[in-house]
């Protein structure tokens, strides 16, 4: 009760995790709560891309495009194992943008950035490239072929709460803010434990809201705030559907609507589509994909591919609320992506809420966000950034060294499949002999819940990465829930529960090295 940190942070998102990682690195003392699992809001529901953004710039988001674009390359580079490179065709669609006006973007999209390791754009004949193959007959005939970067949105952010945790911060997922309020110049947060109800009370020299969604919820939450940005709700919901076709490159379709929607390589198997935009009124925690969504998005790659895509061809869908800054725009499609602060300092204590913001840009917001609160921390490191050379956890390697590592462990652990080996890699990078150990034969990894989960990965994940069922397990540390039934995937929880897994929370308000 006694210690003072030098900053709490209310929501444990992408831009929460990464203000947390950034602090603890600069020598400030970080404490994190939650109010759910980590990345659950949000920052799972992305459609997965660390991106410049290519329709912001008919938006003249020129700050915001540059910034991202330059972003990167250099999360690539720090997080090589859940990020990878990933080539984009555009076919050019005649009524709407004129190929001129796409060749011009694409011009800017290489040059404003700082490209260095993604390789540029080219110019596709549709008629005869294979990228061509997949689209309806002689509809499409030119192309654009540009670079951007996919990424597994819910391992990034728990991979960042990973490593602020290891360097010192106290993370507390399923944690509630109920109460904030200012008190002999500090902000004394009133916080629940979701299993059990105790309450305590974290006392702070500074105050981040990064609720998400969630951000007007926690400033009513206390007495004397004066928040004045609006928050703008908006609903982007995605389909998976069974692999559409057989090479690697992702397709961005422009709709006669003025959207865009992708399609995207996703898991091996599959092909992700996405995303609408429309503004949202209600629950953020219960938001889903509408049959109205499904059949636009549906009806707008059909457009294109030879072989339509029909609702009943979805065999998963999941939605999520972008808690976007209130710029006054009139459609969802045009409201700004970037992130605005607002600071308040109620009693001279400060409080930093967040507005907008995208996966791409947190490593940034997160700098800004600490050079805003910099005359108000202790630390004398505060001003130095360091998160854009620091690899996350399991990064620490070349950017293309991801398939030689899944072939090492092949080597190493000669039971492994190649895919489990692949997957591995992919998700856990060097800290993949973690989960393996000692074993010499599939069975020292102990149960098997299926698609190559074993119980020496779930207890790895429940000790080192906070997690505490089989949904936090199956669709945000991994996606083996579209590989899974429905029988396995309780059968999961069932063990977890039949084991005590699920009261002990190992890690949970961690620091220390796993």
């Amino acid at each position: 009760m006694d210690r003072i940190f030098d900053l709490a942070i209310i929501g444990g998102g992408i831009n929460g995790c990464g203000i947390a990682r950034d602090a603890v690195g600069r020598g400030n003392s970080v404490f994190l709560c939650e109010m759910n699992d980590l990345a659950s809001g949000t920052s799972s529901w992305s459609t997965k891309l660390v991106h410049g953004g290519l329709r912001y710039l008919e938006y003249y988001e020129f700050r915001l495009v540059r910034e991202a674009l330059i972003e990167r390359e250099i999360l690539w580079q720090i997080a090589p194992h859940i990020i990878r490179p990933l080539r984009f065709v555009l076919p050019h669609h005649a009524g709407l943008r004129p190929a001129w006006l796409l060749r011009l973007g694409l011009f800017l999209y290489d040059h404003i950035g700082g490209r260095h390791l993604l390789p540029p754009t080219r110019t596709v004949d549709l008629t005869r490239d294979e990228v061509g193959k997949p689209l309806i007959k002689n509809r499409y005939v030119k192309g654009f072929e540009y670079s951007d970067c996919f990424v597994d949105d819910a391992r990034l952010v728990v991979l960042t709460a990973r490593d602020a945790a290891d360097r010192g911060a106290e993370i507390c997922t399923r944690t509630r803010a109920v109460e904030i309020r200012q008190a002999d110049g500090l902000w004394n947060v009133t916080v629940e434990d979701d299993g059990s109800g105790a309450r305590r009370t974290v006392r702070a020299r500074a105050l981040v809201n990064a609720g998400g969604p969630w951000v007007e919820e926690v400033l009513a939450s206390g007495a004397g705030v004066n928040a004045r940005a609006k928050v703008r709700l908006v609903q982007g919901s995605h389909i998976v559907v069974k692999k559409l076709y057989d090479h690697d490159r992702a397709y961005i379709f422009q709709n006669a609507d003025g959207r865009i929607v992708f399609v995207i390589p996703y898991q091996g198997e599959f092909s992700l589509i996405g995303t609408t935009d429309r503004d949202y009124d209600g629950d953020p925690a219960k938001v889903k994909a509408t049959e109205e969504e499904i059949s636009y998005l549906c009806a707008s790659v059909s457009e294109y591919l030879a072989r339509p895509v029909k609702p009943e061809d979805v065999v998963w869908t999941y939605s999520g609320v972008r808690p976007l800054y209130d710029d006054g725009a009139s459609e969802a499609k045009a409201a700004t992506r970037d992130y605005v602060f607002e600071l308040d300092t109620p009693g001279g204590v400060p409080l930093l809420s967040i507005y907008g913001g995208k996966i791409t840009t947190y490593r940034r917001l997160a700098e800004e966000a600490l050079e805003r609160l910099a005359p108000y921390l202790p630390s004398a490191k505060a001003s130095e950034g360091w998160t854009g050379k620091a690899p996350l956890p399991g990064g620490e390697m070349d950017v293309s060294a991801v398939d030689a590592l899944a072939a090492e462990l092949v080597r190493d652990y000669p039971f492994l499949s190649a895919a489990h080996a692949s997957r591995l890699a992919h998700a856990y990078g060097t800290r993949a002999t973690k989960v393996l150990g000692s074993a010499e034969s599939i069975g020292d990894l102990g149960k098997s819940f299926g698609a190559t989960l074993t119980e020496s990965e779930v207890r790895y994940l429940m000790a080192n990465e906070w997690a505490l069922t089989a949904e936090d397990i199956v669709w945000r540390r991994s996606k083996l829930g579209l590989r899974m039934s429905a029988a396995e995937i309780s059968a999961l929880d069932e063990w977890i529960a039949a084991h005590g897994l699920s009261g002990e929370r190992p890690l949970r308000e961690a620091g220390g090295r796993p």
